[in-house]
């Protein structure tokens, strides 16, 4: 849906002679375009980036749950050890069915940290051509937007890889369920 106008942004300043009403400012900056501007399909190439990580699975029940608790996992490991992440947290997904998925939380980091928790490992984020679409949130939500997808690649003819990648622009961790801001990453063929 397209995001209407703010009544700030669509009225027009009117001319005044006071000396106050000159020295405000004229057009505060808008917001609101940012989310109309969103990416629906935009081809982009990823970058590989070190990684640390760690594997799992969950059904989709407790899908993200599951994935919190990864995110979590992969934070505390960094804290204790001060190293801080280089980017934003991620989940490849690596294969999905109708009762759950398998999937790889991902952090970027520059520095290795010393110890690694249990059931993590250093290495590459996905890299290659892809399509980026952007949700925006709860992960209950996401069904509609991989919808979205689904159509977009289908209606384009494109063929899809079999991962999936999710890159959480706004912290999972502290961020309001319904104020997520995702980055959807599909690498195609």
């Amino acid at each position: 849906p397209a995001a209407s106008p703010s009544p700030a942004a669509s009225a027009s300043p009117s001319p005044s002679s006071s000396p106050s009403a000159a020295q405000a400012p004229a057009t505060p900056p808008a917001a609101a375009p940012a989310q109309a501007a969103d990416a629906f399909g935009d081809e982009i190439k990823l970058e590989a980036r070190k990684v640390v990580l760690v594997k799992g699975t969950a059904n989709w029940d407790n899908a993200f749950d599951t994935l919190i608790d990864s995110f979590k996992a992969l934070s505390t490991t960094l804290d204790k050890q001060g190293v801080k992440p280089a980017g934003n947290g991620m989940i490849v997904y690596t294969s999905t069915d109708d009762n759950g998925f398998t999937y790889l939380a991902e952090m970027p980091i520059d520095q290795e940290p010393k110890t690694l928790g249990k059931g993590m490992s250093i290495g590459q984020s996905p890299e290659g051509k892809a399509l980026k679409f952007v949700h925006r949130g709860s992960y209950d939500n996401m069904d509609n937007t991989y919808e979205a997808i689904t159509n977009h690649l289908d209606e384009r003819r494109l063929e899809a890889k079999d991962t999936f990648i999710e890159e959480y622009l706004t912290d999972p961790l502290k961020t309001a369920e319904d104020k997520l801001v995702i980055n959807v990453y599909v690498p195609l063929k």
